[in-house]
């Protein structure tokens, strides 16, 4: 026999936070990362990784413009000398795109720019 250790209620079926009614389950975005600085794109990983974005993170815009038709992410972050190539690579499949400049340094800032074009991508029409 084991005695009910539980001093309150019983709150297990009760939602924890983190989640919106909107969002699908399971659903992580998977965000592409084109950095050619090796320190802004491991903080750009980490921030995103520790959110609990999905990340695959490249080097090159060349290599960002080899596999966004395979891997099909959710937004691009890119970083780099001249990325409007992968800019136009992205376009006509609608996939959000956020350029980090000397602005988005800041963590809070590329947060926040990352979140709004997920939100602005979600809700425009198809």
């Amino acid at each position: 026999m084991t005695s009910e250790l539980r001093q309150g209620p019983d709150r297990r079926r009760e939602p924890r936070g983190g989640r919106r009614p909107a969002d699908r389950s399971g659903f992580a975005p998977l965000v592409l990362v084109a950095d050619e600085d090796q320190a802004s794109g491991d903080m750009c990983e980490t921030l995103l990784g520790t959110l609990r974005f999905a990340v695959a993170r490249v080097d090159s815009v060349d290599k960002a413009i080899s596999v966004i038709s395979t891997l099909l992410p959710d937004i691009i972050v890119a970083r780099g000398n001249d990325v409007s190539p992968l800019q136009r690579a992205a376009w006509p499949s609608g996939v959000p795109f956020v350029t980090v400049t000397d602005h988005l340094n800041d963590p809070d800032a590329l947060m926040n720019a990352i979140r709004q074009a997920i939100r602005t991508a979600r809700t425009q029409p198809n």
